[in-house]
């Protein structure tokens, strides 16, 4: 085991899906002991979220989804039957000996098991008790269940996202569900915060959490843009709301990514085009100016961009200074020799496939660096270990609450 910085640290991840998930998965990623409970039988949603499915060494399929490789590594898996008097009683044991309870269950749950912030911190004052939920605890919404891509919706984010009305289609979700991920995000900053405000001298606290608070919160210079403006911004395709030329483009054989972010890059942009003299025309020479004129700057950049292969302008963006990436998909990704050089995909032994890999993390610690000592775990495959652990549990009684269908 690496010394990491949360070592010493107990989380219970009593969530499921992916933004209390993705947040329990940082704090392990950073050292803490994370005790993922399940529910016996089925576990977290995302374990039946395939295909694909990991392959075992001889390849076949197991019943391990990718989805739930995503978000659980490092973690300790636990089946715990909530709904079960004997269940919970454990939950509350474990509670009195963690720094940190994460869940994401409906509002309410929590509260109906006896297992709500409340009632655990009057045990145990220093239990930092965060919940993650769609709408919030408090509000007309708060009992109202959300997916991360309804939340894209409601909050704002499929209204920026996709082509422009007059390009045809209409309004896209992101690929991957970030409305989750910054979710997990947030809640991971927001309980390092509290743990620090509790080292110095404070007790924990409850942490309410949720979906479309985040979602609104991080749209960032849009929501700036609209409270400034008075008007809602629409969707653009790839080209940025404050900032031309800041998109992509057709080009002989394929697509860029132009990402011009001042008026210098844009004098250079332009030499590369053989368009030096539109660096200094006053329609075009400061980025405000861009931005109005917008409609008459990008149809001459793009009819040059298409004259030419992406190869070639990428070269020519490079020995200018000018910001310009290829459009890749993930194959080309972790293809390349960069994805050797930062190592962003590591292996960790697992026990049904030998090893699998994950991504890594992409915070570099230079004296706690980041784990990768446990696979995502199997289903309940650390049950006995942690009762007896961390409870001090008897194999009779480990087998009694087995038995009951408690774990």
């Amino acid at each position: 085991m690496v010394n990491g910085a949360l070592n010493g640290i107990r989380v219970l991840d009593v969530s499921r899906v992916l933004a209390g998930p993705w947040a329990g998965q940082l704090l392990a990623d950073y050292g803490a002991d994370v005790i993922k409970i399940e529910r016996p039988g089925c576990g977290d949603d995302t374990r039946s979220w395939g295909p694909p499915w990991l392959r075992d060494a001889d390849g076949n399929e197991t019943d391990q989804s990718a989805y739930f490789l995503a978000a659980n590594r490092n973690k300790r898996s636990v089946t715990l039957n909530l709904a079960h008097v004997d269940g919970q009683q454990i939950l509350r044991e474990l509670a009195l000996k963690s720094d940190i309870l994460i869940e994401n269950f409906k509002v309410g749950t929590m509260r109906r098991f006896d297992l709500d912030a409340g009632t655990l911190r009057r045990e145990n004052p220093g239990l930092i008790y965060c919940s993650v939920s769609a709408f919030g605890q408090t509000g007309s919404r708060s009992a109202e269940p959300g997916y991360d891509a309804m939340i894209q919706g409601a909050a704002g984010l499929m209204s920026i996202t996709g082509p422009a009305a007059d390009e045809g289609g209409g309004p896209q979700k992101v690929g991957v569900a970030v409305a989750d991920l910054m979710a997990g995000m947030y809640a991971a900053t927001a309980i390092l915060a509290a743990l620090a405000a509790r080292q110095s001298g404070g007790s924990g606290q409850f942490i309410d959490l949720s979906l479309y608070d985040s979602q609104v919160a991080w749209l960032a210079n849009q929501n700036m843009n609209y409270l400034v403006s008075g008007e809602a911004p629409v969707r653009q395709g790839s080209a940025h709301p404050n900032i031309v030329p800041y998109q992509a483009f057709a080009t002989a054989d394929g697509h860029l990514m132009l990402a011009v972010g001042n008026d210098r890059q844009f004098a250079s942009c332009m030499q590369c085009l053989k368009y030096a003299e539109l660096a200094s025309d006053p329609r075009f020479s400061s980025n405000a100016d861009r931005v109005r004129n917008r409609a008459l700057l990008i149809p001459l950049l793009s009819e040059r961009m298409g004259q030419r292969k992406t190869a070639h302008w990428l070269q020519a963006f490079a020995e200018h200074a000018v910001p310009a990436g290829p459009i890749n998909d993930l194959s080309q990704v972790f293809g390349e020799p960069f994805a050797e050089e930062r190592e962003l995909v590591h292996e960790i032994p697992h026990p049904l496939a030998g090893t699998v890999a994950t991504v890594a993390n992409p915070v570099r610690f230079s004296a706690t660096p980041v784990a990768y000592d446990r696979a995502p775990p199997l289903l309940g495959q650390h049950t006995d270990e942690v009762l007896m652990e961390v409870l001090n549990c008897s194999a009779e009684r480990i087998q009694a609450l087995r038995d009951a269908g408690a774990v």
